[in-house]
């Protein structure tokens, strides 16, 4: 589960939409930065991670690679567990069918707890990260995030190929120095919203249009909001919720310190009134 999407749901077999107070969809994101083995003494919480998640960034052969790996699950988990009221160790993941093709590498989702009411509103969230960021995002909605460094130059001539064809146009259009950026933002959007679907690079890229958001805005999947997200130069990044967000999609910075060893009940107090989707969890039930 390196960059994915899921929900915690209860009764239905498809995901519901759940609205804020003010009929929006509450949306968190948060971005997380390359971190140090260790902070002031203190080395990463790696004993809430699962075996899966451990043996993952045990196989990944860049170091680095390994320790972003290790950091973006942990502020998945500590983000999850304030929004669900759990500890970080005990959100367990189960994994869905895929919508597209039925097979069992649908997206992740929460494994409910026992004794979870089945009127009780559904918690998604989604996580992406490369070289040197991550994104975590949680949404009492169907929700998907992506985040990706920019592409070269050979990896843009190549995919282009397989986009929808009025994205191919858009492309075509810009000039040769502003090209690279514009599909690496692009490809965000296109991934962000597969996840949030379930399907991933199952469904066919040149599939649904998510092109300028300022052209052609009615060729865009119904019912999805698919936004960019400012998360340097380097990176292009966006996310994409089922409904209409209740307000701006702000990207906070996590803290360091808080994907360390230490009174993890002390951060995820930090964290919780700072989670849109536990306020409306607690409003809806």
């Amino acid at each position: 589960m390196s960059s994915h999407s899921a929900s915690h749901r209860t009764g239905s077999s498809r995901p519901r939409e759940e609205t804020g107070p003010d009929g929006g969809v509450a949306v968190d994101l948060w971005l997380v930065h390359h971190p140090v083995p260790h902070y002031t003494g203190r080395r990463l919480a790696v004993d809430e991670l699962d075996a899966q998640e451990r043996a993952r960034a045990a196989s990944l052969p860049r170091p680095r690679d390994a320790l972003l790996y290790t950091a973006a699950h942990i502020a998945l988990r500590r983000v999850l567990a304030a929004a669900l009221g759990l500890a970080p160790q005990d959100v367990a993941y189960v994994r869905e069918a895929c919508p597209e093709c039925g097979g069992p590498h649908g997206r992740p989702a929460l494994r409910p707890a026992p004794g979870v009411r089945g009127d009780e509103p559904a918690v998604h969230f989604s996580l992406s990260h490369s070289s040197g960021k991550a994104l975590v995002a949680v949404a009492p909605a169907p929700i998907g995030v992506d985040i990706q460094r920019m592409p070269s130059a050979e990896t843009t001539e190549v995919c282009t190929g397989l986009l929808h064809p009025g994205e191919r146009a858009e492309l075509d259009e810009l000039p040769p120095g502003r090209r690279g950026a514009a599909f690496g933002q692009l490809w965000a959007r296109k991934e962000a919203y597969l996840k949030g679907l379930g399907t991933g690079l199952e469904r066919p890229l040149h599939a649904d249009y998510l092109g300028s958001p300022h052209r052609d805005p009615w060729l865009r999947p119904p019912h999805w909001t698919v936004l960019d997200l400012p998360c340097g130069p380097a990176h292009g990044a966006a996310v994409a919720v089922l409904g209409t967000p209740a307000g701006p999609c702000t990207v906070r910075p996590l803290p360091a310190e808080w994907l360390y060893d230490g009174d993890a009940a002390h951060v995820l107090a930090r964290i919780a009134p700072l989670t849109t989707a536990a306020r409306v969890k607690e409003t809806l039930t």
